[in-house]
């Protein structure tokens, strides 16, 4: 069966009859909840008298489960009214007045009086609680598919956007407060950003369609504008404004959360399941997670758009001859969208992917053609410029296309080490070297940086110890050492000066703490090898293997003497703080990683400057030290994630999957 069959006409499993017929139920026998009799009302003759507690649904019709739980509820809910109204009257019970003395019985009639009440407001409680634990236990048994059709907009139901917003909301977004229409002059200010920064890299809708939205919303001419349109228009701008944020609640903050509160309004049919729409919805809200952690769970948020991508089949390039090329296009960008952020969440957090490469088989979309029309005239519309280029875009899937093959393999397979580790190493990282070689000189100087910082991140995380590669060389700990430097001091730089020249979001702050993390325990491993200025020879590779990554150029340049090393790593270690202190500045959660880190750091720092005024010569301390041995505190400076199976990664076409295509 085609899928867009599926997608239309979802299949609901059930585990278990929705509810059992008024008769078996009083007479407390198993009803197996067939149509229009069940097995038991047949057997004992009663066929007329078997009828559902739903009484809404005609016999012989099929029953929605999502409906009757809809029903239940309203049922359970009149039930509580009931229990509540109850509890009320018997609060508000009098003791019976008498004209006779105390001395005939008026005492024990108001003992009773009391004892009567206590039994009401027991059973009442009992009631209440009954009903919300069935209600919840029938709420086990609803399963969510992205496909289908009961999770419709009403006023009381659960829809899937309700569900979605349930489950990753971190802290309630204020309402949104009705302000007069800004200047069109802003808003194209602010789309004009998103389009630069973020849609270059992240190219998960059509830019006509963004610029038709912002055209009918300033018209107002009466052209209905849909909720999917306005969610878009609204995300767009909330995430273009929260980008440009400095510290929290400043006015490009503030403005984004207006904005998104403005797009939670049209939630419920934006995010409705069943359409590359709502795949498209939920990237924009998982954008905004990553600038807004404080109000959205970045990682569940991906995870719910992946479950959508999967269920869409768009995981899988369809028959060439289903779609035309702009509709295949977009339906690429939006499945690689997701793969990237989806990797690239999943790497920061440590955690396992969505899905793996080997289930999937997308080829990459083509470039957008970035040349201006001319032909199009100043006005309302916006600024003249053609659609942004996503070559950007392009480069970032092939990257993480790398980053998912190596982090499977090191972080989610078995625990086997692999036959010849180092190969391995060094055939990635070259792999990411031509990558990087391969980068065009015409991209915006902020994302050629964002780039080259994505490199020495992927190159320290891909090197250090993992359950696969568990040895690591003097060699690599100087190339984690170098290359984390060299990271940390341009991160330095871009938070200080110009944290808004391309996307850097909270999970950079993750990204500056998991280095200065490496920075230290490589430190800490062999300080008296890495101080002493010394080059690490490389270790010999076999004929036909690739070589190991080179130094950075700063260190093959510049004299590497004790003392300018000495005060390297204390300038390192002293400005990590400090870039944690600025993204504290704008994400709160921050300050949890700065707090770790200063902790962890304080002996070393301690140490390195006790060692400055003293002038101890590192030569001296290399030539009394044994061989240094693994060191089992480095090696779990990575936190622990979950295994999976997945091939050895001999035999791999790397070519073919940096192309889009599968590993095989």
């Amino acid at each position: 069966m085609p899928r867009s069959s599926f997608s239309r006409n979802p299949l609901l499993r059930v585990s278990r009859p929705i509810s059992a017929c008024s008769r078996c139920r009083t007479a407390k026998v198993k009803c197996d909840g067939k149509l229009p009799a069940c097995t038991a009302c047949q057997k004992a003759g009663r066929e007329d008298e078997c009828s559902s507690a739903n009484d809404q649904f005609a016999r012989g019709k099929e029953r929605s489960y999502v409906a009757a739980l809809e029903l239940r509820i309203e049922k359970l809910e009149r039930r509580l009214q009931y229990a509540k109204s109850r509890k009320a009257s018997v609060g508000n019970h009098e003791p019976e007045t008498s004209t006779t003395s105390p001395d005939d019985g008026s005492e024990r009639r108001d003992s009773l009086a009391s004892i009567r009440d206590a039994i009401h407001r027991k059973a009442a409680r009992s009631r209440e609680n009954s009903d919300v634990n069935t209600l919840v236990s029938d709420f086990g048994f609803m399963s969510v598919n992205a496909t289908t059709r009961d999770f419709e907009p009403t006023s009381g139901n659960m829809t899937f956007a309700r569900l979605v917003l349930a489950a990753t909301l971190n802290d309630p977004v204020p309402p949104s407060v009705e302000i007069d229409i800004p200047p069109r002059q802003a808003i194209n200010s602010i789309v004009q950003y998103f389009l630069s920064n973020i849609y270059t890299l992240y190219p998960c809708f059509s830019e006509t369609a963004l610029w038709t939205v912002i055209d009918d919303f300033y018209k107002q001419d009466g052209r209905p504008i849909k909720d999917t349109d306005y969610w878009l228009m609204y995300m767009v701008l909330a995430i273009g404004s929260t980008a440009q944020s400095k510290t929290l609640h400043d006015s490009y903050y503030d403005t984004g959360v207006e904005y998104l509160a403005k797009a939670l309004q049209h939630a419920d049919r934006a995010l409705v399941p069943g359409n590359v729409g709502q795949v498209q919805s939920l990237l924009l809200l998982t954008l905004y997670s990553m600038l807004d952690p404080a109000h959205f769970d970045a990682w569940h948020l991906i995870g719910f758009t992946a479950r959508a991508i999967i269920d869409l089949g768009l995981h899988q390039d369809p028959p060439s001859s289903t779609l035309d090329r702009t509709s295949l296009d977009m339906r690429r960008r939006t499945f690689y969208c997701t793969y990237a952020m989806d990797r690239a969440i999943s790497m920061v957090h440590a955690r396992t992917f969505s899905f793996t490469d080997e289930t999937t088989n997308v080829a990459f979309p083509h470039s957008i053609n970035s040349k201006p029309d001319l032909s199009r005239k100043p006005s309302e519309t916006g600024p003249i410029s053609g659609p942004q280029s996503a070559d950007p875009a392009l480069l970032l899937f092939q990257l993480r296309r790398a980053q998912s093959f190596w982090y499977q393999e090191l972080y989610q397979s078995d625990s086997t080490p692999l036959a010849d580790p180092s190969s391995f190493l060094w055939q990635m990282c070259l792999d990411m070297r031509e990558w990087s070689d391969s980068l065009p000189v015409t991209l915006p100087p902020g994302i050629r940086r964002m780039f080259d910082q994505e490199l020495r991140y992927s190159y320290v995380y891909c090197i250090a110890p993992s359950v696969r590669a568990p040895q690591i060389t003097d060699y690599t700990r100087s190339l984690i050492f170098e290359y984390a430097l060299e990271y940390l001091n341009v991160m330095f730089d871009i938070a200080h000066m110009d944290l808004n020249s391309a996307l850097y979001t909270y999970h950079d702050a993750i990204k500056v703490y998991f280095m200065g993390n490496q920075f230290l325990a490589v430190l800490r491993d062999s300080e008296d090898i890495i101080l002493s200025g010394r080059p690490v020879p490389a270790p010999p590779t076999r004929p036909g293997c690739p070589p190991p990554p080179p130094m950075p150029r700063r260190h093959v340049q510049l004299a590497q003497t004790p003392a300018e090393m000495l005060q390297k790593s204390l300038g390192c270690l002293q400005g990590i703080p400090q870039t944690l202190m600025k993204y504290a500045e704008r994400w709160e959660d921050a300050n949890m990683l700065l707090q770790s880190f200063q902790q962890l750091s304080k002996d070393t720092i301690a140490r390195l400057q006790s060692r400055r005024a003293t002038g101890s010569s590192p030569q001296q301390a290399i030539q009394q030290q044994m061989p240094p041995a693994p060191n089992t505190q480095y090696q779990n400076q990575m936190p622990p994630v979950g295994m999976q199976g997945q091939q050895p990664w001999v035999g791999i076409n790397v070519s073919q999957m940096m192309h889009g295509g599968p590993p095989r």
